[in-house]
């Protein structure tokens, strides 16, 4: 299921006309930006602006270290640290981008600033369930990432040349991540096609994803060792696998935003796994990731029981309960997804 609103031949023209002349344009992604939401807020800003807009992007948190290399992060509006700067921004655009999301409360404190304004918003995401709230959107659930749906925008708006080295760098960076290296069901073909057109933009695919994937501070790569040889538990009844870390933990092995990514996956490489889960306690809630492959949805899991959703296979929840009162509860639902568990393939 998909919704473009350059099909309807009215409201492309009506986009169109919008950046025909300057304006001012906000960006913005979801709290704790990953790969996608980077790629594509950064890969947007350098196409807007050769069109002559003055673009802001702001982001409603701080980011983790291993997407801070990208061209143009140095740009970005910390909204936790420049809420003034931001506020203004937003109160002046002309028009607003909401990007790799689609529930205003994905924008954690900057959500009343972007549903208060008067801009026109123009929604890009492939989540599940989008909310009505924007003006112009162009979504699809079966998108791999946000970044994909980026270069199909700028496919159907005929800006194909404005395309450089550095938006293909940010969109390659935000495919790479949200497919897992293209390894995800998501993966398709029209993302290889994607790829290989970024690819001959001349980017360096290799350095992209060393710059991703190898630069693990040593604190990380001990803490990778702990979460594998201590805290992953594997239920084999079920077939998942789940790791839990208090705050202790974390801040023994200085833990930083982003030190967790990824970690999930190690549950769900276990031959045989069909989900995989990690919960961490942060200072006011308690974070879960999921994973699934196959037919196994965590979206409808995490939805159902974590206040979270995202993708089937791929999913956040959160939880206000204490760490142990949440993993309790996650066991306590196994039961009733067995037969599911068991039913996919081996």
């Amino acid at each position: 299921m998909h919704q473009y609103f350059t099909d309807d031949k009215k409201k492309k023209e009506h986009f169109l006309d919008l950046l025909s002349s300057p304006k001012k344009i906000v960006l913005t992604a979801h709290t704790n930006p990953d790969g996608d939401a980077f790629g594509s807020s950064l890969g947007l800003l350098a196409v807007l602006s050769q069109l002559n807009h003055k673009v802001q992007v702001i982001s409603p948190s701080g980011h983790a270290d291993y997407i801070g290399w990208m061209p143009g992060v140095e740009k970005i509006l910390n909204y936790q640290e420049n809420k003034l700067a931001s506020a203004n921004s937003v109160a002046e655009a002309d028009l607003i981008f909401c990007l790799d999301f689609s529930s205003l409360g994905r924008l954690a404190d900057m959500e009343a600033l972007i549903k208060e304004s008067k801009a026109p918003k123009v929604m890009i995401d492939h989540h599940q369930r989008p909310e009505d709230f924007a003006d112009f959107v162009f979504w699809n659930e079966k998108a791999a990432a946000t970044c994909e749906l980026i270069y199909l925008l700028i496919e159907h708006l005929d800006f194909t040349a404005l395309v450089n080295k550095d938006v293909a760098t940010c969109l390659y960076t935000g495919i790479l991540t949200d497919t897992g290296s293209f390894k995800f069901d998501s993966t398709s073909k029209q993302v290889h096609r994607i790829a290989g057109e970024l690819i001959d933009k001349g980017i360096n695919p290799n350095r992209i994803n060393r710059k991703l994937f190898d630069q693990n501070t040593l604190d990380r790569v001990r803490f990778l060792g702990y979460a594998l040889n201590e805290k992953l538990v594997y239920l084999e009844e079920y077939r998942v696998a789940y790791l839990f870390f208090t705050r202790e933990e974390l801040n023994k092995f200085n833990s930083k935003q982003g030190d967790t990514e990824g970690l999930v996956n190690y549950g769900l490489s276990i031959a045989g796994a069909v989900m995989s889960v990690i919960f961490t306690e942060r200072e006011d809630m308690i974070k879960m990731s999921f994973r699934s492959v196959d037919d196994f949805s965590v979206s409808e899991l995490a939805n159902t029981h974590f206040s979270g959703g995202g993708h089937k296979n791929a999913s956040g929840g959160r939880s206000t309960e204490s760490l142990d009162a949440t993993v309790s509860k996650f066991l306590g639902l196994l039961p009733g997804y067995k037969e599911k568990l068991l039913a996919q393939p081996a």
